[in-house]
């Protein structure tokens, strides 16, 4: 998959892919998805994604356990790593509005295979994150009513001692999930104004938090005394960001559902800025309050927030957080399980996954069949397993799918692309197949010669200084430096998080490798800026392409780095089952494979002014037939 990445044959299957996920107009209402969702209703999805998992799943635990009261820190670069990831998902989302989200955008540049694991990925993260979510949420509420539930839980049915595995089976975890399963396969607008209802008694108590714990604030929990600022020093810090990451995970719920968006290309980029500027200043802000109302050291990682309050004699303020938080992670849960059967149905839909899961319900126009079965197995894992077991394991998949979808923004903007064209370069025929088209204004042709530069190809100003590059194929030598960029960051984070402590490297040697690394890094950079971009005036772009994706990648690649080999180990093994299950169902099954012809042939796209897609499907010459290309023309 990955060799034709530049190809005229690797922008076919873009096109397929958009074309197959888009209905015809007399295609049945039972495989598609409605079209409802305006910028608010967006925007309040990735808060509700966001806000309760960030406040009242990660806080306490991060600040007791890793980071101390610098957790603000943590959350800090976390935002700052995930705003940069959140640009490139803006930029496809826009681009491509397609359900399917990271998965979607890795098919789309990457391939078939890289883009299963990336689903596979995105699906433990949704149902792990659903179900730690949840037992948050019971902790919460067993909180108000002084622990009662889990006392009466443990006395009836007995304490667990295995590891892993909760203490107690938490039913309220497991019910809570199931009912909002049903809630969710009631519809999109449904969901919607659950969420927002949610949402806004969440934020009214967020402000209550704020003002509130600003108030009784007490500067001595975070003297030397109690342990000091930074008590787990700046590896500490960094430890929690890449936990801390999963909180702004909820973005990625604005891009899985741009094909219920009105306008997606306007609503998804302004839907993901303003949602992630309100999580990170609420996680900033309210991280600060926590540690400063009591010691960092004596939090309780269940339910944080409001044993707080209770602590310091406000106890009728500790029953307004409880129930705000539960508010706040019932958006969470929505969120939850809206996208994830939207990514297991846009797999499902490309062959790659049971076709049971492309079934969408001509009432409703949601994919129940998903929403039930794994809101069951979300419940399950809420039922049996621990929180703080969950928490770490919850960011390494999310920072993959993050890093896969930086560098395919990379791909995509060297993708050759055709300007303008009239009618004439496509002419229908009568075998000729005709779409609407997602976008106007996204041309994809074959090879098309024109005198000014392609994407792809060097820029024509730096002609004269970098010829030697010309002797190379464009679409290879992007291909050779996406590559070292990655290999680079890989080397580069391995040195800057293993070289004092795992590698315990010689201080020259240490250097020497930094410098090294960070060189190839920095050529590859530059060796990718001298190659032309596409330029979109009519959709939103990430600015400073490659500079933005790439440090995205390399800041991914830190924070993976950080967490522990035990979430690694877990990881691979999450990955071998995902292996098996593409190898033995997934590349038999797959829609791209089977809509292959026998016979080699090259499909050219031409989008026009009116929205309509031509395609046109000529068969290859033999090679020995084929007209003499240009040199550094090949594709």
């Amino acid at each position: 998959m990955a060799r034709g990445l530049f190809s005229t044959a690797s922008l076919a299957r873009f096109c397929q892919k958009l074309n197959r996920l888009k209905p015809l107009e007399d295609s049945s209402m039972e495989t598609s998805l409605r079209r409802c969702l305006s910028t608010l209703d967006l925007t309040l999805l990735g808060v509700g994604g966001m806000v309760g998992s960030g406040l009242y799943v990660l806080t306490g635990t991060v600040a007791k356990d890793i980071a101390g009261p610098a957790v603000l820190l943590s959350f800090a670069i976390a935002a700052v790593a995930s705003l940069l990831a959140a640009l490139c998902y803006a930029e496809f989302g826009a681009r491509v509005p397609r359900t399917g989200s990271a998965y979607l955008f890795t098919y789309v540049s990457m391939g078939e295979v890289w883009a299963f694991l990336i689903g596979w990925n995105v699906l433990l993260e949704y149902l792990i994150g659903g179900a730690a979510v949840a037992r948050a949420w019971s902790g919460y509420l067993d909180a108000i009513f002084s622990h009662s539930i889990r006392n009466f839980t443990e006395s009836h049915v007995g304490v667990w001692q295995v590891p892993f595995l909760a203490q107690y089976p938490d039913f309220l975890a497991a019910g809570i999930l199931l009912v909002a399963s049903a809630f969710v396969s009631c519809g999109a607008r449904v969901s919607s104004w659950l969420n927002h209802t949610f949402s806004a008694i969440s934020l009214i108590v967020i402000l209550f938090i704020i003002i509130l714990g600003f108030a009784l604030a007490c500067p001595h929990n975070w003297s030397p005394k109690e342990g000091g600022f930074a008590p787990f020093g700046f590896s500490g810090i960094m430890a929690g960001t890449a936990t801390c990451f999963y909180a702004f995970v909820g973005f990625d719920v604005i891009a899985a559902s741009s094909e219920e968006a009105q306008n997606p290309r306007r609503a998804v980029p302004m839907a993901i800025a303003i949602s992630l500027g309100l999580a990170a200043s609420a996680y900033i802000l309210v991280s600060t309050v926590l540690t400063l109302m009591v010691p960092w050291h004596s939090l309780d990682p269940d339910s944080a927030l409001a044993d707080a309050f209770y602590r310091r004699g406000y106890s009728w303020a500790g029953f307004i957080v409880a129930a705000g938080s539960i508010c706040a992670m019932n958006t969470v849960l929505l969120s939850n399980l809206f996208s994830l059967p939207r990514i297991v149905y846009a797999m499902a839909a490309d062959g790659l996954f049971f076709q049971i899961f492309a079934r969408v319900h001509p009432r409703t126009q949601v994919p129940v069949m998903g929403i039930l079965v794994f809101g069951v197995l979300m419940a399950l894992l809420a039922l049996l397993l621990d929180l703080e077991a969950l928490v770490q394991f919850l960011s390494i998949g999310t920072l993959l799918a993050y890093t896969f979808v930086a560098t395919s923004i990379i791909v995509l903007r060297f993708q050759k692309v055709s300007p303008p064209s009239s009618p004439g370069l496509a002419s229908p025929s009568p075998t000729a197949k005709k779409y609407d088209s997602f976008a106007d204004h996204i041309q994809l042709v074959g090879s098309v010669q024109t005198s000014i530069a392609e994407p792809g190809q060097l820029r024509p100003s730096l002609r004269p200084y970098l010829g030697f590059l010309e002797e190379c194929s464009p679409g290879p030598a992007v291909a050779w430096a996406l590559g070292i960029l990655v290999a680079s960051a890989i080397t580069l984070g391995c040195v800057l998080v293993f070289g004092d402590s795992a590698l315990h490297l010689p201080r020259w040697a240490y250097i020497l490798l930094l410098v090294i690394s960070g060189i190839v890094f920095l050529l590859s950079l530059l060796i990718l800026g001298a190659y032309q971009q596409q330029q979109q005036q009519d959709t939103f772009q990430i600015p400073l392409v490659p500079l933005t994706p790439a440090l995205s990648i390399l800041l991914n690649i830190c924070l993976m780095l950080k967490l522990s080999y035990l979430t690694w180990l877990r990881f691979a093994i999450w990955l071998l089952i995902g292996l098996a299950v593409y190898f033995g169902y997934g590349i038999r099954h797959s829609k791209e494979n089977q809509r292959e012809p026998p016979e080699l042939a090259t499909a050219h796209y031409v989008v026009f002014p009116n929205g309509g897609l031509e395609e046109t499907v000529e068969t290859v010459q033999p090679a020995s037939q084929e007209p003499a290309q240009e040199p550094g023309c090949a594709e």
